[in-house]
């Protein structure tokens, strides 16, 4: 069985922060899982060592997290679809990685050289934020709309039955 991760990154009660947490949250709504038993939905909001321990027993992984560039050039609402081996030469997307731990890429690559069998497959959603430092359930209008185009993106992409 090809056992498939969706994981929303983030915390819900920062503003846009909590993008990739909705984004999870809005694909348990519209997504039979049911007819999905070789699928999981959570949410995290843990980086690197963490993030890589619960990826572990899975084939595939989809992490849904914010993305936040500099005030300068960031574009709120717009979607990047990545893949593992883009956070190598990209700013890391907000919870992959920690200044207290490791990011993501190091630690998978850490878990790869000690024999671990890693996921095949990563596909990554990150949405560029406005606000990740005041306290609010409530996104900035245009991480809002992305929301549920991150989520329609995603259950298209994997082929998903809707409810």
């Amino acid at each position: 069985m090809n056992k498939t991760l969706i994981i929303g990154l983030g915390n819900p009660i920062l503003t846009d922060d909590g993008v990739g947490v909705k984004v999870a949250r809005e694909i348990e709504k519209l997504v039979n899982l049911e007819v999905h038993p070789d699928m999981t939905v959570t949410e995290a909001s843990a980086g690197g060592l963490r993030l890589m321990e619960a990826v572990l027993d899975y084939q595939r992984v989809v992490l849904i997290d914010a993305y936040y560039l500099n005030p300068e050039s960031t574009i709120p609402g717009k979607i990047h679809r990545l893949e593992l081996e883009d956070l190598r030469s990209v700013s890391p997307t907000q919870h992959s990685t920690s200044a207290h731990d490791t990011s993501l890429v190091t630690a998978l690559d850490a878990a790869q050289i000690m024999g671990f069998q890693i996921p095949e497959e990563y596909i990554i959603y990150a949405v560029e934020v406005e606000n990740i430092l005041e306290f609010s359930e409530t996104p900035t209008p245009a991480v809002a709309a992305a929301i549920p185009q991150v989520a329609d993106l995603i259950i298209k992409e994997l082929s998903l039955s809707l409810r």
